[in-house]
């Protein structure tokens, strides 16, 4: 058995990042952000596609902005909301197939164990 276990505070980080995304509400606001692409929203049209608003919506992206799956940035008397993160979240699928199929004689189709 193999395994690519990482250190303790890159597990509570990871792990940190996933409750981020434990809510229904926060998952939608991010999706939404994603398919805005790399200039964003504003915080207004963020929450008229989401269907998140006022200080719901403010909770949400505190707690997705502290695990840094997106940014606030004011332009003018705006806020643009921003996707911020998705080398993380390719780094979060990253690390839970990191290992997939290390403990089994048959791999998963298209996934090889060892590279």
């Amino acid at each position: 058995m193999s395994t690519n276990t990482p250190p303790p505070d890159r597990i509570a980080e990871i792990a940190s990042t996933f409750a981020a995304l434990g809510s229904e509400q926060r998952l939608g606001v991010l999706r939404v952000l994603v398919r805005a692409g790399p200039d964003g929203l504003t915080i207004g049209e963020l929450g008229a596609r989401s269907g998140v608003t006022g200080s719901t919506l403010t909770h949400h992206m505190k707690i997705l902005a502290q695990a840094g799956l997106v940014t606030q940035a004011r332009q003018g008397r705006k806020i643009i909301c921003v996707a911020a993160a998705y080398d993380t979240v390719q780094d979060l699928s990253g690390f839970l197939l990191s290992e997939c199929c290390a403990d089994s004689a048959a791999p998963h189709e298209g996934h090889d164990p060892n590279g």
